[in-house]
């Protein structure tokens, strides 16, 4: 069996995840910018770990090749928070949140993509999208644009690499994580946001690491091509007005 591979495993949702895998028994190799907090959370279960910028191809190619020639699974949870009005959002804000949110998702699978197929087993990948996607913000047309793109990429991939591989994104609301905290770490700003979800909270790390270690599992082994929220029910419910 393979291992799994976290591209933006340092830290946050990819952290989280890590670790959920790991506690069902998976490898876990992970792939981030910063050495010392990527080795950080490798020696909490003895993952390996290879340091690759997502913008640099080449690097995040060799970071991949360095898990091994086998993978069940690819996870890439790296991504930017980048909101400004219209106006504002200049060609290189633009460019910069394609390519870490959706071109760098693609150079991750083109890279992982021979150690999936020669996976034992069904082989899994996990996306990132955003609430902003589906439910329109302020502010948010610069990644909402960019994680529109991954979803668009998610459903092509499933169909193109079935049955062989199979391909899911997730779709979560405000998270705290290490990204978000220009948004989280005002406790009232924190608390304003968390009182337009239905669930009446913010995200944590973990809430969304459990459904991405759930569809890189085999228990998911039927599930394939799906935008799923993890979004304290903000895409889709209205309790108040």
């Amino acid at each position: 069996m393979g291992p799994h591979v976290i591209v933006g495993g340092s830290s946050g949702i990819g952290a989280a995840t890590a670790r959920r895998l790991r506690q069902s028994g998976g490898r876990v190799h992970l792939i981030g910018r910063n050495e010392a907090r990527l080795k950080a959370v490798a020696d909490e279960f003895g993952g390996s770990f290879a340091v690759a910028d997502v913008r640099d191809k080449g690097a995040l190619e060799e970071a991949v090749a360095a898990a091994g020639d086998k993978l069940d699974g690819l996870c890439y949870a790296a991504g930017t928070i980048n909101l400004k009005p219209v106006p504002r959002v200049s060609d290189d804000d633009a460019r910069r949140d394609f390519e870490v949110n959706a071109l760098g998702a693609l150079r991750a699978v083109q890279a992982a993509l021979p150690a999936l197929k020669a996976s034992e087993g069904t082989g899994s990948i996990v996306l990132f999208s955003t609430v902003a996607v589906a439910q329109g913000f302020a502010a948010h047309a610069s990644v909402a644009m960019a994680k529109g793109a991954v979803e668009g990429l998610t459903l092509a991939l499933a169909a193109e690499l079935a049955p062989k591989i199979r391909v899911n994104c997730i779709a979560p609301s405000l998270t705290r994580t290490p990204l978000a905290a220009s948004l989280t770490s005002n406790e009232t700003m924190a608390s304003a946001i968390a009182a337009l979800h239905p669930l009446q909270r913010l995200g944590e790390a973990d809430d969304i690491a459990a459904l991405a270690a759930f569809l890189l599992g085999p228990d998911s082994s039927w599930i394939t091509g799906q935008i799923i929220g993890v979004d304290g029910g903000r895409s889709s419910l209205r309790t108040k007005g």
